[in-house]
């Protein structure tokens, strides 16, 4: 299959030629060596070849490909490591094409030391030094309270002393108060065993994995076999945890009647904005909702979100359930994350995306989460007066416009054989409606049908009055229209000086966008926000044109019964029009009712014969 980029360079060609058949990750470099891409693949060669091969239509894809200038390739044993090998990549580069995990570097985790003692705190930093780590948290008020419920339940230390069999021999540390208040076992003196202090470890990390029945369970025996053997002290602490963490797990949130341990993640998108949730479900209860937003996702769907979501989150994460139900459907790709996830867990691990029945319902639960969180990112973001929407910034983008087009003007006209003839201007601030700004405009030139004068007279009117009264022009024109409607826009900015305003026509039939000086029409992917922008921009104008039009044509055609009466002149008309309101209520006056102020009895009685004419004659 021939290449579509026929101006490819020597040294790309020739990468392309000699690709490996092997599975690996490719990374897309820039000119400056920059990596702005990383993706994994079945076939390396196939893989690569497909970029340079179909056509692309998105236009992230598109920018990517203008920006590639080298190719490197990492080949692996399986797609499973290729899998594992991106993510750390993704990771670690967070290139500018891949969707990334936002500020993911700031979310905390709990720690777990690997020491002969092990230590519990909140940690930002993640150091592979053996020690386990749980989250992250994106809650940080919740793992704080999570964190002090496990330190009134479980005695285990909070120092930082170097406790080893050594340094306890050696009596170089005292308790301190937190043994004395039972929060500390007190190994600094060798109050309690290394075995039995990591079984207080054990029992910490279960109950922050939400296996609370199991470790109950545990608790329980252990109680009763300490009774038995009358050691009723330390069966008292275990009856004091096991009524602790029984309170703790009635709190909790019953989802699943099933007790099924199992992860629920769900994306939200909107424009460039995402969001992911994950419900932890353990034994059929809640034990956290943490949400993550994404970035670098324009024109990504739901599915390709989810998945490189997915795949960073579980890098870290050491709780992996026996079940992953997910948003969208990743394809092919699903059964090599099942095995990865299955490969970290020591177990196997299932990723469903359900369509139906109970676990749909807890999805979409999942899903109303995600919404709400995005909902909430976005009134932050309109909050801010920094805040640039994403369509006018992809918008910025498509027409390579020096200044995002926060406000945008659009303009059309509406007559039927140049009958009528009006236009409209409608003003869209930040990718919305500023209905405040909307103007109307009647026609001043000849009644004949041409759309190209009147559009010219209308932009000339508009922004000559903007000038003289010194108001703010628009980042963007948008004329309703082609080529012609364009032209005689730009000839109206010339004459008013206004050479460097940036300036485009839309045309209705296939959305072609044209520019002053480019004879080609452009054309944007029909799913781009840009495109959107641009198209709501145009309906809008289009619809309150033709609005305004109609209302004109009604107007006149109701008025002019009346100038047909004899005897009505603009003084009458008027004091009728102003004591009726309407046509509609003339017709409807009796003759009596219409002898008002210089309306005498004949001329009622005339005016009353006349507008009910029609029905006299079909009597």
């Amino acid at each position: 299959m021939p290449l579509i980029l026929k101006s490819l360079p020597d040294h790309l060609q020739e990468k392309l030629d000699n690709l490996s058949r092997e599975p690996g990750v490719y990374l897309y470099k820039d000119k400056n060596g920059n990596i702005i891409y990383i993706g994994k693949a079945k076939v390396l060669r196939n893989r690569v070849r497909s970029y340079f091969q179909h056509q692309r239509t998105d236009s992230k894809t598109m920018h990517l490909l203008s920006r590639i200038d080298d190719i490197e390739t990492i080949i692996t044993d399986t797609e499973v490591e290729a899998l594992i090998l991106e993510a750390n990549l993704v990771k670690e580069h967070k290139p500018r094409y891949n969707i990334n995990l936002k500020d993911d570097k700031s979310f905390p985790y709990l720690r777990v030391t690997n020491e002969p003692y092990p230590r519990i705190f909140p940690t930002r930093k993640v150091i592979r030094d053996g020690s386990r780590y749980f989250g992250p948290y994106t809650n940080v008020i919740a793992m704080k309270a999570l964190l002090a419920t496990i330190k009134k339940i479980f005695p285990v230390r909070s120092c930082s002393l170097p406790l080893n069999e050594k340094t306890i021999a050696a009596h170089k540390f005292k308790v301190c108060l937190n043994y004395h208040i039972h929060r500390c076992s007190g190994p600094c003196e060798g109050h309690v065993s290394q075995e039995e202090y990591q079984q207080t470890i054990d029992y910490i990390v279960e109950f922050i994995q939400g296996n609370t029945a199991r470790l109950e369970r545990d608790i329980k025996a252990r109680m009763y076999a300490l009774s038995e053997e009358r050691r009723f002290e330390e069966a008292a602490r275990l009856r004091d945890q096991l009524q602790s963490i029984t309170m703790f797990s009635e709190r909790q949130k019953v989802l699943d009647n099933n007790l099924a341990d199992r992860d629920i993640i769900a994306t939200a998108v909107d424009e460039d904005d995402a969001c992911c949730v994950v419900l932890r479900v353990r034994e059929g209860k809640i034990i956290s909702k943490d949400h993550f937003f994404m970035e670098h996702t324009e024109g990504e769907n739901v599915a390709a979100i989810t998945k490189a979501f997915l795949q960073q989150f579980y890098l870290k994460a050491e709780d992996v359930p026996a079940e992953v139900l997910a948003s969208g459907h990743f394809g092919d790709d699903h059964l090599f994350l099942e095995e990865w996830l299955s490969q970290k867990n020591a177990r196997r691990v299932r990723l469903l995306f359900p369509q139906r029945g109970e676990k749909e319902r807890l999805l979409q639960m999942c899903v109303r989460n995600a919404k709400h969180h995005l909902d909430e990112l976005k009134l932050k973001k309109m909050q801010s007066k920094e805040y640039v929407a994403g369509s006018v910034r992809a918008l910025q983008k498509a027409l390579q416009l020096d200044h995002p087009p926060q406000r945008i003007e659009g303009f059309d006209i509406s007559n039927i054989q140049g009958t009528d003839p009006v236009a409209s201007m409608v003003c869209f601030i930040n990718g919305r409606a500023a209905k405040g700004e909307y103007r109307r405009y009647k026609i001043r030139i000849k009644q004949s049908p041409d759309d190209f004068a009147m559009m010219n007279e209308v932009v000339k009117r508009r922004y000559a009055r903007q000038l003289r009264e010194k108001k703010t022009l628009p980042d963007l024109i948008l004329i309703d229209g082609g080529k012609g409607q364009l032209n005689a826009a730009c000839t109206a900015l010339r004459d008013l000086g206004l050479d460097n305003q940036p300036v485009i026509a839309l045309a209705k039939r296939l959305d072609e966008i044209y520019r002053p000086g480019i004879s080609a029409p452009q054309n944007l992917p029909r799913d781009s926000a840009a495109l959107r922008l641009l198209q709501r921009v145009r309906d809008e104008s289009h619809r309150f044109a033709l609005t305004f039009h109609r209302a004109r044509r009604k107007q006149r055609t109701l008025l002019s019964d009346l100038d047909s009466i004899p005897g009505i002149g603009v003084r009458r008309k008027s004091d009728l029009l102003r004591h009726f309101q309407s046509m509609d209520n003339i017709k409807a006056a009796s003759v009596d009712e219409l002898a008002i102020g210089s309306i005498s009895a004949r001329l009622a009685a005339i005016i009353y014969a006349h507008l009910h004419r029609e029905e006299s004659e079909g009597a």
